[in-house]
């Protein structure tokens, strides 16, 4: 009871809490502005880049990073040999660091397209230093092309893929050009329908506002090329960071290369089907773009960049540390609800509801114009059940990001954890028979413990009739359920042997 009547006087709360969403709507603001971005700066369509000459269409490279993906391995090698390009200037590369049954899988591949002629090499490291990005920079050792073309294991190109993106080197400053992902399992769950969501906001949005506009965008790892003579001037593949592609691109941002964004080229993979790998691949890119901000954001900050390119990239390389801000405000919670209960209402209405309006409405508007540019919003009432999904899931991630952007602001480097993939597309088939899997971390009970707290909060705020937070709160307590419902479900399946 002492510890209530605290709170029912301490005037910090409110400042604080109003504090904590001003600086959450201003990274709310900036998708209103990407959204805004994107008509003010889209180009008026012209004609298609000329494609190259025979004898002017350079060496391509394609790295494939490839550990322990027995069920997509073959998959991505037989979608590359299919790709529409002079064999003769063409190489493969299978960088395989695998240690199970995917590194047999490889080598019958590759010799199996060996002997039909094509220029594929099979390139197995003994240790894994560097990860992603070590087998990277080890490829690139002996590698013919003047340009390297990256999927990742669960990437599927089309066979003019590499055409519709080599013509842009023509010009001599471009060192990277970025394809879209594409989502082949995008309807397969709730779960993988808000992960392309989520996507589709950055690719449909974000990159292309960014490119269009002047700022700086990245590289994203996979279904990118890259002018290998660029990699070398930014100072080549390092491992210090988990997201080795956000750090390169920047490095070479600031070397002066440019990039070209290609959203009509679309490179289809694979969305991780259960949420602990979900929550995996979110952390890991948490984490990283944390380290990259640590790394390089005072480079930025102090180089002779335009202010507003300076502004994005502050905004861009410290997105996730909205999560810690988010997480404050769930911890406020409960105080503010004991304060509010003592005082005046009505200041509650007309400063704490805008700010939470004003939010929705700009995710809204972000992720409803995602759709749109894709012809995806065809069903209202499902693209609304999405995104409250999502806007739920979201401050259900805080626990786990906020973690993440911690761990990344602390420490140097990491052992880079990959995001298993099942090669499951269709809804009767299930991901749970396949044998990789993400087990269950401690971070479980942390959530777990969120959501008790939230519970309490809930019911505090309803048995004082704060009618106004217990959608908010709702929403909050809808997040942790679904995800922790998802994460110990997914994470009991048993895993097959053999």
């Amino acid at each position: 009871m002492q510890v209530i009547s605290i709170f029912k006087s301490a005037a910090l709360i409110p400042t604080i809490y109003l504090s904590l969403l001003s600086f959450i709507s201003l990274y709310s603001f900036h998708r209103l502005l990407m959204v805004w971005r994107l008509y003010k700066y889209r180009p008026i369509p012209s004609k298609s880049v000329k494609p190259c000459l025979d004898d002017q269409i350079p060496k391509v490279t394609i790295q494939l990073p490839i550990f322990n993906e027995m069920y997509v391995a073959e998959r991505l090698i037989d979608a590359v040999s299919k790709l529409n390009y002079p064999q003769d200037k063409l190489e493969i590369q299978v960088l395989d660091d695998s240690v199970d049954e995917t590194r047999w899988l490889c080598i019958d591949k590759v010799a199996e397209l060996h002997a039909q002629g094509h220029n594929i090499h099979y390139i197995h490291r003994d240790n894994r230093q560097g990860f992603k990005a070590g087998a990277l920079a080890h490829g690139l050792q002996v590698a013919s092309g003047e340009l390297v073309m990256i999927f990742d294991a669960d990437f599927i190109p089309q066979s003019d893929t590499l055409l519709k993106m080599v013509v842009h080197f023509s010009d001599p400053d471009i060192a990277m050009v970025q394809a879209r992902w594409g989502h082949i399992n995008r309807h397969y769950s709730g779960l993988t329908e808000i992960q392309a969501l989520m996507l589709d906001g950055h690719f449909m949005i974000e990159q292309i506002a960014r490119y269009h506009s002047g700022c700086f965008f990245n590289f994203n790892g996979t279904a990118g090329m890259w002018r290998v003579s660029a990699i070398d001037d930014a100072g080549g593949w390092q491992h210090t960071t988990l997201t080795e592609d956000l750090d390169l691109s920047y490095r070479a941002q600031l070397r002066d290369w440019r990039f070209v964004y290609l959203p009509e080229v679309v490179v289809p993979a694979e969305l991780p089907m259960e949420m602990n790998s979900f929550k995996l691949q979110q952390y890991r890119w948490a984490k990283g773009s944390s380290q990259v901000a640590k790394n390089l954001l005072a480079p930025v900050l102090n180089s002779n960049l335009p202010i507003y390119v300076k502004f994005e990239a502050l905004l861009h390389l410290t997105n996730n540390f909205n999560y810690l801000l988010l997480l404050f405000l769930l911890v406020l919670s409960l105080p503010y609800q004991i304060y509010i209960d003592q005082h005046k209402w009505t200041w509650e209405l007309y400063v704490y509801l805008p700010i939470f309006l004003i939010t929705s409405f700009n995710l809204l508007c972000y992720y409803g114009v995602s759709q749109r540019e894709q012809g995806l919003l065809k069903n209202p009432w499902k693209f609304g059940a999405h995104l409250i999904l999502l806007m739920s899931v979201g401050v259900g991630l805080a626990v786990n990001q906020s973690l993440a952007v911690c761990d990344g602001l602390l420490k140097t480097g990491a052992d880079f954890v990959r995001t298993p993939k099942h090669g499951v597309v269709n809804r009767t088939e299930r991901w749970s028979r396949q044998r990789y899997r993400t087990a269950k971390t401690w971070v479980i009970y942390l959530e777990l413990a969120m959501l008790a707290y939230l519970l309490v909060t809930f019911v505090f705020a309803l048995q004082h009739a704060h009618y106004l937070s217990l959608p908010f709160l709702a929403m909050f307590c809808l997040g942790y359920m679904y995800i922790l419902g998802l994460s110990f479900w997914h994470g009991s399946t048993q895993v097959p042997q053999g």
